[in-house]
């Protein structure tokens, strides 16, 4: 008996462990099921805004495989099973993924062909507002053509995150640096 194409498989049980994944109070990111000798691999990865730990994949781990358990006539035999959270290099690609990166450093390809080394601010559903060195930017995200977080081994500057507070608190960025000065009457 053959088994359905990868593709098929994939989409047949996305939405039962996309399910699955979100009853946790998980996003699944990724989901994908390939041969591996006689078994199958089913890679599932999760994320959420509080990042994920070892005890929330062991958590994920369980209620996935009763799920794979229940429709083991799509996966045509037995699997191996892992779950994971996205590495550092995964591109964002959603505004989930802009509003997890908050004052983190990212590097930002343009549809342009401009190349951006910038520190993310507030986004939204259409954009992100960047601080490129000392200028703060709306980036749409339909201009981004690849964006992925830059690992930092120190913290972020302290400048840099009060400039980004400011401009999400609405305060204006000219003139909020002066001395407080007594006006005369």
């Amino acid at each position: 008996m053959s088994s359905p194409p990868r593709g098929e498989i994939t989409a047949q049980l996305e939405p039962v462990v996309s399910e699955a994944v979100a009853e946790k109070g998980f996003d699944l990111e990724g989901l994908d099921v390939q041969q591996a000798g006689r078994r199958r691999l089913v890679k599932v990865v999760i994320d959420s805004d509080n990042g994920v730990g070892l005890d929330d994949i062991t958590e994920v781990s369980r209620s996935v495989a009763k799920v794979l358990d229940a429709h083991e006539h799509v996966l045509a035999g037995s699997y191996t099973l892992e779950v994971t959270s996205p590495g550092v290099d995964r591109p964002l690609t959603k505004p989930r993924h802009w509003k997890r990166a908050r004052h983190r450093l990212v590097k930002i390809r343009l549809t342009g062909g401009e190349q951006l080394v910038a520190r993310v601010g507030n986004a939204d559903d259409e954009g992100v507002q960047v601080l490129v060195g000392a200028e703060l930017r709306q980036v749409a995200y339909r201009d981004v053509e690849r964006a992925v977080v830059e690992v930092e081994f120190q913290q972020p500057p302290a400048e840099e995150l009060r400039k980004l507070e400011r401009a999400a608190s609405g305060v204006s960025q000219q003139g909020d640096d002066r001395e407080d000065t007594e006006e005369s009457r």
